[in-house]
């Protein structure tokens, strides 16, 4: 993989290609209404979606990709949609998991997930351990994930330190507490696309994005290919990344340098 720590010595190619891709896949039901068919339709549609934007990915190296797939607040969606999506990533780790483990891929899960049933985190785990040791990229799931409870939960953690007397409070550090977060082993994204037309991250990686450029497209997720993607990376290859410094020659357009 190449090494976008710094942004001396990385080639113009290796600049411009982020490193992680994080995307909130807004517009499933949306897309189901416009075409006339039940919303389960869309969700399944959607799945038609990632698989062309895990080919987008190999084919322009992106290391990380993490998909909002659930979040903390759809538990407050309709009963039966709330089912038909739990059933829809049963399926999808029944049917695509072997395929991500041939082509290299690790996958992993961020979020809660007590809430869930027993065979669903049974799933979620069996995958994680079959590709744990792929190397050739990384698909995170955010499931029941909010930002504001990866935080909170972070926080948590180092407090219990605090109270068993390992750790004083002075030494809290964002560094600290950014070793906490469920994507600790994880570069930041370099990049947030959003469809769907919403321009909010909706309590994802809120402290993940401090940095991250933002991507708004009103393209609906069922409609969001290959060639959607490679428009937002062009977009991306157009920012001028300062992490709050004032640009300089040593500053770079575009380039997974988080």
């Amino acid at each position: 993989m190449p090494d976008h720590s710094s942004p001396s010595g990385a080639s113009t190619q290796e600049r411009w290609v982020p490193r992680h891709v994080a995307i909130i896949m807004d517009g499933n039901n949306r897309w189901a209404k416009r075409e006339n068919v039940p919303g389960p339709a869309g969700h399944r549609a959607g799945v038609e979606a990632v698989r062309g934007v895990l080919r987008a990915c190999k084919q322009h190296g992106v290391e990380v990709l993490t998909l909002f797939a659930f979040s903390s607040e759809n538990w407050g969606r309709p009963t039966p949609e709330v089912r038909a999506l739990l059933a829809l990533l049963s399926r999808y780790l029944r049917n695509e998991v072997r395929e991500l483990h041939n082509d290299g891929i690790r996958l992993r899960f961020i979020g809660e997930r007590h809430r869930f049933s027993t065979r669903l985190q049974r799933l979620m785990e069996r995958s994680e351990t079959l590709t744990a040791q792929n190397t050739e990229a990384t698909v995170v799931i955010a499931v029941d994930y909010g930002g504001q409870w990866d935080i909170a939960r972070a926080a948590a953690t180092l407090a219990e330190r605090v109270k068993a007397g390992t750790l004083a409070p002075e030494h809290i550090n964002p560094e600290r507490l950014e070793a906490e977060l469920s994507t600790a082993d994880l570069p930041a994204p370099d990049l947030c696309i959003r469809t769907g037309g919403d321009a909010r991250i909706s309590n994802f990686m809120l402290w993940q994005f401090a940095y991250s450029e933002l991507y708004f497209t009103p393209t609906l997720w069922p409609d969001f290919g290959e060639l959607e993607f490679a428009r937002a990376l062009a977009d991306y290859q157009q920012r001028e990344r300062r992490f709050g410094l004032r640009p300089d020659a040593g500053m770079i357009a575009g380039g997974g340098d988080a």
